[in-house]
């Protein structure tokens, strides 16, 4: 469960300087890492008592712990690559002290020959460390946004120094017609997988695609999802979508 490469298509590597997390929107409800992260949760293992699995199913124990042996990892990847930044928790989570969100960004800043895609729920803690935080070109910033209820998240990226900011509409759970995009780069969706997953609509794609187009932003559609997400694969009208920010 350290750094390694990824299966996540907008991704090359996960890097996860932090373990644990906490459910902040709808967006958690069916969240990967926490099942993730309860399946490695035995004694001895990488999340031990970080996750575990109840009646309700796989959840968080409400500890966040930041990883010091992997904050370095990046340092002795020579080959550049494009590495999603604490793919199993939340960097800007509230028990992250920012003396440590501080460094991690400072090896991302050394270890200038990769591109890091660094996601998070928490964009108000984002936006407040702003201007802590030392923001090199090779540092991608992105806000998770799921449903209109939280699109408030995009405002407060906006405001960040980030050279390049990102939309991770996933899992998008409705529709999302108004979109501010003035400033963004790049708009990754996605449908929810695994157990319990909702249903996307098609129409709902498809209009994030066009506003996309019009506004000139990068659109990368990861996924229709399902309990099965290999079977509904990524195609969206007869083709994929791989746009990427320059």
């Amino acid at each position: 469960m350290a750094s390694q490469s990824s299966k996540i298509e907008w991704t090359e590597s996960t890097w996860n300087p932090v373990r644990g997390c906490t459910r902040v929107s709808e967006g958690c409800r069916f969240c990967y890492a926490e099942r993730i992260a309860a399946r490695f949760s035995g004694k001895g293992m990488a999340y031990e008592g970080l996750a575990k699995n109840t009646k309700a199913g796989p959840r968080w124990t409400q500890q966040v712990l930041p990883i010091r042996e992997l904050l370095n990892e990046p340092l002795k990847w020579k080959k550049p690559r494009r590495i999603f930044v604490n793919s199993m928790s939340d960097l800007f989570h509230e028990k992250v002290k920012l003396s440590y969100i501080q460094e991690v960004f400072a090896v991302m800043k050394e270890a200038n020959w990769h591109q890091f895609q660094v996601l998070t729920k928490r964009a108000k803690r984002l936006l407040e460390f702003n201007a802590e935080l030392s923001w090199s070109p090779n540092i991608w910033m992105g806000v998770s946004v799921e449903d209109e209820h939280v699109t408030d998240r995009i405002k407060a990226l906006r405001q960040t120094d980030a050279h390049i900011k990102f939309l991770s509409l996933e899992p998008l759970l409705g529709a999302l017609p108004n979109l501010e995009l003035d400033g963004i780069d790049w708009v990754i969706v996605g449908g929810e997988s695994g157990p319990g997953a909702r249903e996307m609509e098609k129409k709902w794609v498809i209009d994030i695609r066009e506003q996309c187009a019009d506004a000139d932003v990068a659109f990368f559609f990861k996924q229709w999802g399902g309990r099965r997400k290999s079977k509904t694969g990524r195609e969206l009208e007869g083709r994929t979508y791989d746009e990427m920010p320059v």
